[in-house]
């Protein structure tokens, strides 16, 4: 990998800032150049949120991710803001438990995870976020599942270390 550039989106309180978190701690792990760079609404719940990633061999000239190599839309508002700045060839991941969108495209690869009933029925209510994540490392071949691991404990205060195995299950069903 020389460069990788991804933009995680929905609404705030949906984990899109922890994914990119997560995603930046596996490139720095990797010995990677990594950026991580969120842009969310004044609200506190419920506003827009969404962040960019770029992984690099070389140093990051610039933390704008324009041309994504894949995105992650956990709402409709996102599909639609970000679905054609996907570079083609790229990945698009989106949580069909939670919108059905009009139009997609062809030239990029488009999976649709039922993430949030998936995460209700497996008792991880609250961590779709993290299936979605799954399903963006299994396709990117990003990182391996010890590096997605500790990349986890990294990002996961300590005040919630519990939460960590809930989250490597739930990236697990992301990655089946």
């Amino acid at each position: 990998m020389t460069d990788f550039g991804a933009i995680f989106a929905g609404f705030g309180g949906q984990g899109v800032l922890f994914m990119g978190k997560v995603t930046a701690y596996a490139g720095m792990l990797l010995g990677k150049e990594v950026s991580w760079m969120p842009s969310y609404g004044p609200e506190m719940r419920g506003g827009t949120a969404n962040c960019s990633v770029c992984i690099s061999d070389t140093p990051v000239g610039s933390p704008v991710v324009t041309e994504p190599d894949a995105l992650i839309a956990m709402n409709l508002p996102s599909y639609d803001k970000f679905l054609h700045t996907v570079k083609p060839g790229g990945v698009l991941i989106y949580d069909d438990s939670m919108f059905s969108p009009k139009d997609s495209r062809k030239d990029i690869k488009v999976f649709a995870l039922p993430a949030t009933a998936l995460a209700s029925e497996k008792g991880f209510a609250g961590i779709a976020n993290m299936i979605l994540l799954g399903k963006l490392f299994k396709e990117t071949g990003l990182a391996g599942l010890e590096i997605i691991k500790q990349a986890i404990e990294k990002s996961v205060p300590s005040s919630k270390a519990g939460m960590v195995e809930h989250n490597l299950r739930a990236l697990g069903l992301g990655m089946g």
